[in-house]
């Protein structure tokens, strides 16, 4: 068996591969169609125009259901592990909350496009990267509560990594694209898909670019940290019959059929 076939481990071995696919390959289609600058664009810039901006959508869509899939079961899995602890479970369903959110701001990024709908844009944006920051942040205080009876400290550390590198991240695009929209560039730059890097402003649109590209793959690089964990989980489906047919009948039987969920069986 290979090593993401064991428990549910390939959800987010499959969140992480096809959330950079979707980035990657938006990229190369709005580079070879010459609709964006090859040097570091927008990852939303990279999904504006067709048929880049339908790939964009659709693989998204994907990547915020396995989100939430994802999110879910580290959910159930930091509640089987810690049943008694109060604060532990409290944390817990307040990190899925945040998460849910997260993921429906990935569909709003998707489906809203910047040079379209712009402050929706923005508003799906801080859904998923601002309230998953917290996300972030709620799981790795988490880690820190269940080190080092349920894993080791250096699961903790890596995540607590990838928060810092989050945040940073999020610091240097807030305050860079605050410079770069303060209107000292000119106006309607939202709209603007081409730089010259003699214009006034440049650098400051790569920092804030590069900083969105940092910040986006912080995400990712965080729930590569999940896949040992899922390794060591599967969920069962409990299926409940109230009657031998499907006819409205004053018989009522029970038949509980349960089938284990895992990568190697629906």
């Amino acid at each position: 068996m290979w090593w993401f076939q064991q428990g549910l481990s390939f959800l987010p071995v499959a969140l992480v591969v096809w959330s950079a696919a979707s980035f990657v390959f938006s990229y190369i289609t709005a580079i070879v169609l010459h609709h964006v600058d090859p040097l570091v664009p927008y990852i939303s810039d990279t999904g504006t125009i067709p048929p880049e901006r339908c790939l964009f959508g659709i693989m998204l869509n994907i990547s915020a259901f396995l989100g939430m899939a994802t999110m879910y079961v580290r959910y159930k899995q930091v509640y089987a592990l810690n049943p008694e602890k109060s604060k532990i479970i409290k944390l817990n369903k307040i990190g899925l909350t945040l998460g849910l959110m997260s993921c429906f701001g990935l569909c709003i990024i998707a489906n809203f496009q910047k040079c379209i709908l712009y402050y929706i844009h923005v508003v799906g944006a801080c859904l998923t990267f601002g309230v998953g920051a917290i996300y972030m942040m709620v799981q790795t205080v988490l880690s820190y509560l269940m080190q080092p009876e349920l894993h080791s400290k250096d699961i903790f550390w890596i995540r607590l990594t990838m928060l810092l590198w989050c945040c940073s991240s999020i610091v240097s695009m807030f305050v860079s694209s605050v410079v770069l929209y303060s209107g000292l560039y000119g106006t309607n730059l939202v709209q603007k898909l081409h730089w010259d890097p003699q214009e006034n402003g440049y650098t400051a649109h790569i920092i804030s670019t590069v900083s969105e590209w940092s910040l986006a793959f912080s995400f990712l690089s965080f729930f590569l940290t999940y896949i040992r964990d899922f390794q060591k989980i599967s969920l069962r489906a409990v299926v409940s019959l109230h009657g031998q047919t499907l006819y409205n009948t004053q018989q009522s039987f029970v038949t509980e059929e349960q089938t284990l969920l895992t990568a190697g069986s629906i």
